[in-house]
């Protein structure tokens, strides 16, 4: 008898224990979520292989699929967003108008299967940790040297992010101040 009253408890704990389980993400996954080309969202645990191969996994109703970055739009990775633009991975700094991004993949060289044809993703310029300034469906390499065109370029003059921008004296990380400021212009 004390069975029968015991095991209902039982069954429920076991229930309770699995639904906790299912909230906690599996050793080398981090809650995210990715958005797929139709701009579809899928949501699980996600495991980082940017800087390996270009590639997330997910987990998702107990099945694993890796995604490339050209298989996807981008990911959410435990509350970071990534962009992907010609197969590569970019941490984004700054979002808005213009996108203050970190390369986080390099993608060059790496195969794309088309049925049965290969081809070879082109990937972006710069290695991995540069960063740039995107708008417009174009991607701007930000370095010591063309920092000063990049500038004038993406701000369209509007001077306080100019200024701003002047303010980060070389310091590339900096620019994301900068990004902000015009982001904001206008209520924009």
């Amino acid at each position: 008898m004390k069975i029968l009253k015991m095991l209902p408890t039982l069954a429920l704990s076991l229930v309770l224990l699995q639904a906790n389980a299912q909230t906690d993400a599996p050793k080398g996954f981090a809650k995210g979520s990715i958005v797929l080309p139709d701009n579809s969202v899928v949501k699980g645990f996600i495991r980082d292989n940017m800087r390996n191969d270009a590639s997330v996994t997910m987990l998702s109703n107990g099945t694993e699929k890796s995604y490339s970055g050209s298989d996807i739009n981008a990911v959410e990775i435990d509350g970071t967003g990534y962009t992907c633009i010609k197969g590569d991975f970019f941490k984004v700094v700054a979002d808005g108008e213009l996108k203050f991004l970190q390369k986080s993949s390099d993608a060059s060289s790496k195969p794309s299967y088309n049925g049965g044809e290969v081809s070879f993703i082109s990937g972006t310029a710069g290695k991995t940790g540069d960063y740039f300034i995107y708008n417009n469906q174009e991607l701007k390499l930000v370095s010591k040297k063309t920092l000063n065109a990049v500038i004038a370029a993406s701000f369209g003059g509007y001077s306080p992010a100019v200024d701003k921008a002047k303010e980060a004296q070389g310091n590339i990380a900096q620019l994301k101040d900068a990004v902000d400021v015009f982001n904001k212009r206008n209520g924009k």
